[in-house]
Parts: C-alpha cells; sequence; structure tokens
C-alpha cells in the first residue's frame, strides 16, 4: 500500500483497529441475544426485538448524538468513565461503541436466523441425556449454528469499517485519533485536490469489504463440509 499517503494509511489501520475491537466486543452479547430471542419467550421479548434493531431505524445521527448525552464528558457516566481512565467520546474508544453499536442488529439477526434453523430436537435429546442448557448450547447449538455466527461476525465488521453518521456526530473527525476510513473520504472530498486521496480509501475499502465477504463464505463451507463428515 504504499501508494497510500501517511494520512491515508492511518485512517486505514485506525479502520481496521475500530472495526476489529467492535466485532469482538460485541459478538459474545450478539450470540446470547440471538439464542435469548430465538430460544426463549418471556415478558417483553418484542420490546427487546425492537430495542435490538432500533439502531437500524433511527439516523445514525441520533445514535451518535445519544451516544454523545450518555459517554460526553459532561455526561454523569462519560464523566465517570473518564476518571476511570476509559473515555469514550472523541476516542477511538468512541467510534469502537458507535460502530458496534450499530452493526449490532446485523450481527443478532444473521445469528438469530442460524440459531432458528438448528432441529430442537436435537438439542432436546441432548438434554435428556443428562447435558446442562450450558452444555447443549457450547456443543449442539453453538458448533451447528457456527456458519451464521461467522456471516454475523463478517456483517458487522463491514457495518463497522463503514459506519459514518454516528461516528462523527459522538467522536467527531480528528486527524490519527477517530478520522477512520468513511471520515477521511468526506474529509478529502471538502478539500480541492481530494479527490484522488477520497478514490484511493474507496477502492481500499471495497477490497476490504469484498476480502472479508469472500473469506467468511469459504470459512462457512468448510465448517459446513466438517459437519456433514462428523
Amino acid at each position: 500500500m504504499s501508494w497510500l499517503g501517511p494520512e491515508e494509511w492511518q485512517a486505514v489501520a485506525l479502520s481496521l483497529k475500530v472495526a476489529g475491537w467492535a466485532t469482538a466486543l460485541s459478538l459474545p452479547f450478539a450470540i446470547w441475544v440471538a439464542h435469548l430471542l430465538a430460544r426463549r419467550d418471556f415478558p417483553g421479548k418484542q420490546v427487546v426485538n425492537g430495542l435490538v434493531h432500533l439502531p437500524l431505524i433511527l439516523p445514525p445521527v441520533v445514535t451518535g448524538y445519544l451516544l454523545l448525552l450518555t459517554f460526553g464528558g459532561t455526561a454523569p457516566l462519560g464523566a465517570f468513565l473518564t476518571k476511570l481512565g476509559l473515555p469514550l467520546a472523541f476516542r477511538w474508544t468512541g467510534a469502537a461503541l458507535a460502530a458496534a453499536i450499530m452493526g449490532f442488529p446485523l450481527m443478532v439477526r444473521a445469528i438469530r436466523l442460524s440459531i432458528e434453523a438448528v432441529d430442537p430436537k436435537l438439542e432436546a435429546a441432548a438434554a435428556t441425556l443428562g447435558a446442562s442448557r450450558w452444555s447443549v448450547f457450547a456443543t449442539v447449538t453453538l458448533p451447528l449454528a457456527l456458519p451464521g455466527i461467522i456471516a454475523g461476525a463478517i456483517l458487522g465488521f463491514a457495518k463497522a469499517m463503514g459506519e459514518f453518521g454516528a461516528t462523527i456526530t459522538f467522536v467527531s473527525n480528528i486527524a490519527g485519533e477517530t478520522r477512520t476510513v468513511p471520515s477521511a473520504i468526506y474529509s478529502f472530498l471538502q478539500v480541492p485536490g481530494g479527490e484522488n486521496a477520497a478514490l484511493r480509501l474507496v477502492v481500499i475499502s471495497i477490497i476490504i469489504a469484498m476480502g472479508a465477504l469472500v473469506a467468511s463464505e469459504v470459512l462457512a463451507r468448510r465448517i459446513a463440509k466438517r459437519m456433514e463428515g462428523a
């Protein structure tokens, strides 16, 4: 990537960092919520489902502003986290949080559909053999739903890489700190002569997105073949 300038490479590296952390931190919660929605009936289930998918419906700027009200330096929670050494507003950590929230509904939906496709009879058979609820989930549900989990993780990662509205509202567009690829593209398009740099970042975004999708497809097929041969 020598054809990228220092500022462009910095934006790519920061986007990969933000997307990686956003995916890694939100994936366990997405699996738990997806399993809860797929296999449990409880009061307020539709409310929980609505809250999970709310970031898909709300304008990203609204989500970013709500994050700013909650985790900003003057907000009680934001001030508390800052005292603990975990500031979020106008930091790359806040960009990761915003990206995780925006990608969370996509992850949950993909994983939930995969879990719902698992035959409940297999889980019931494992339970009748004395397996605990956690054992059934870890040894039956999770392996069978793994292709969907991979797909959900890839969707979350791709969404995190492309997140702009919530991120720029919550953490601004600070070079070297919060300027991800989408923010950098926006910045380059605001200055004369920045079109070429913006185009290079667009190409990098497409390459990363396509690479992630191909990798997820290959992994999902390999896992499916192994399960068929087991």
